[in-house]
């Protein structure tokens, strides 16, 4: 589905990598509907959209809030008289711990924003988009959703639970005019640390290193033209390409190579 002239809901929408995929969008003619729980954030977003501010709405919301999401849902296409795409970005991690240290309520507030986040959007808006002409849904999921990382294993499971919920509309409206794309980023330049209320540990002691990763603006228009190609799925970044290689070549090699990668910040 072309961008161009199509209405598209990102949530996220105030930071990262979900604001980049909004400037982006609004640069490929669309208007947007930009999701957001911090206030601050979708304000900083539309100081950033100058020209384009006319193609762009945004809304503060808590998607952990089933009945809030349902109710904006509507409110939204009320609004805007159609909505062609959604595009579900929003996302936390949980602390660089294992399972076995990480709290119950720590758990299902990750599970709450990366899996039911991502459902209750997509049940709200998936009524009106089969009646569009065609209509996309883009979910963002992990490379940690198909490879475990010791640490995060709340979080990849909750993106594991993405993927699979992905991959399940695909079949389902196999038949509709509603295309659906799982994406797998692998390192990507966000502040999904500090929005998770978390800090990076350090792998070592007076050594500072930083990773070669992806900008969120590279990432966003890898998403979008894989959007617009209807991709069935995407790898974002390097990284996800050859972890998701090796890991369909040899799954145990690949997971024990990120483990001895994530050993030095577990044993602190």
């Amino acid at each position: 589905m072309r961008a161009k002239n199509k209405t598209i809901v990102v949530s996220g929408g105030g930071s990262g990598m979900g604001r980049e995929l909004v400037l982006a969008l609004l640069a490929k003619g669309a208007k947007v509907v930009a999701l957001d729980k911090n206030q601050t954030g979708l304000e900083e977003t539309v100081k950033l959209v100058m020209d384009k501010a006319a193609n762009l709405s945004t809304h503060v919301i808590d998607i952990t809030d089933k009945i809030a999401v349902e109710q904006l849902a509507a409110r939204i296409i009320s609004e805007q008289g159609f909505i062609d795409g959604l595009i579900n970005n929003a996302g936390i991690i949980q602390p660089f711990v294992r399972v076995n240290d990480l709290g119950y309520e720590t758990i299902e507030r990750v599970m709450n924003v990366n899996f039911y986040g991502t459902l209750y959007l997509i049940k709200s808006f998936l009524p009106h988009l089969l009646t569009r002409p065609e209509a996309h849904i883009v979910d963002i999921s992990s490379m940690g959703g198909f490879l475990p990382v010791p640490g995060q294993t709340i979080y990849g499971a909750s993106k594991a639970a993405v993927k699979l919920l992905t991959e399940g509309l695909h079949a389902e409206l196999a038949s509709t005019n509603v295309k659906v794309t799982v994406v797998f980023p692998g390192g990507v330049n966000t502040n999904i640390l500090q929005n998770s209320g978390l800090e990076m540990p350090k792998a070592s002691e007076g050594k500072s290193k930083t990773p070669n990763i992806l900008s969120a603006g590279k990432a966003a228009q890898i998403i979008l033209n894989a959007m617009e190609k209807d991709r069935y799925r995407v790898l974002v970044g390097n990284d996800a390409k050859i972890m998701d290689f090796l890991y369909r070549l040899n799954p145990k090699a690949a997971a024990g190579m990120i483990t001895k990668q994530m050993s030095k910040i577990l044993s602190q």
